[in-house]
């Protein structure tokens, strides 16, 4: 993946090497039930799953700066043709400080601007509001509602959205103008 650049963040490829941040976060109650999984129970479980997002390609680590540190991820992952699911998890550490937004939006721009992805969709369960804000703040669009099971075999109920590049264009040039 391409690594891309904010002002507080790298978003990147991810290494084996970041299993020890990434388990840090991946094992807290606060982080993994919110996306519909569960904790993750061990650091080989861990490496496991980033072993999967290298392999696959279509997840960026989200990197502080400041600290060197991966806090969170940004999936990128096909649906169909032109059509990708945007899904995010940040550890709870660094929530209520707008860096899901501003990697959210890093990505949303690459994703519009530098391929020839055409809409991006995405959703939340019913009750995350953290999630919700990161979702209105970054423009989708919403759709409805559904009831889905997650990672854990829960049924739950999930509100989903979509962003196409025609309205993440307009919304740009609106925001230019103002």
């Amino acid at each position: 993946m391409k690594t891309l650049d904010t002002t507080r963040l790298y978003l990147r490829s991810f290494q084996i090497e970041d299993v020890h941040d990434v388990y840090a976060y991946a094992k807290l109650d606060s982080v993994g039930p919110n996306a519909g999984w569960k904790p993750h129970e061990s650091e080989s479980e861990t490496k496991e799953i980033i072993a999967k997002f290298i392999e696959n390609d279509d997840v960026f680590a989200i990197v502080l700066k400041d600290q060197n540190k991966v806090i969170g991820s940004v999936g990128v992952h096909p649906v169909a043709p032109g059509i990708i699911s945007l899904g995010y998890v940040l550890s709870t550490d660094y929530e209520g400080r707008g860096l899901m937004s501003e990697a959210c939006q890093r990505v949303l721009a690459y994703v519009f601007m530098e391929t020839d992805i055409q809409e991006i969709q995405v959703s939340h369960f019913l009750g995350n509001h953290k999630s919700e804000r990161v979702i209105q703040k970054c423009g989708f669009i919403w759709l409805g509602e559904k009831q889905e099971t997650d990672q854990t075999a829960c049924s739950r109920r999930s509100i989903h959205y979509r962003l196409t590049k025609k309205d993440y264009l307009a919304q740009r040039r609106e925001n230019d103008a103002n």
